[in-house]
């Protein structure tokens, strides 16, 4: 799925859409590039906190990978949630 799709890269993270698919997927790669355990858990539970409010925005069909960079460990949500609306927008209309 990563290899295939649409790609867009922002300074914390990167989305790869492909909508090859039926219904709406998402999912997350927090690697330990992002910090410790603890970190990584914060970041994914913000990330799937914002995907959640924007998963229905979506075409139908869409499978959705967001790899979190790691500068992510130290970003707010805020700064988390304006980079995935910018690579969403990208994805969405290209």
């Amino acid at each position: 799925m990563v290899r295939g799709g649409r790609r867009a890269g922002r300074p914390l993270l990167t989305a790869h859409l492909d909508t090859e698919g039926s219904g709406r997927t998402a999912g997350l790669v927090v690697s330990k590039a992002v910090g410790g355990a603890v970190v990584r858990h914060r970041v994914a539970r913000r990330l799937r906190h914002l995907l959640a409010a924007r998963i229905e925005e979506l075409p139908d069909g869409t499978r959705l990978v967001v790899r979190a960079a790691p500068g992510a460990g130290t970003a707010t949500s805020a700064e988390l949630g304006a980079d995935l609306d910018r690579a969403l927008a990208r994805l969405v209309r290209a």
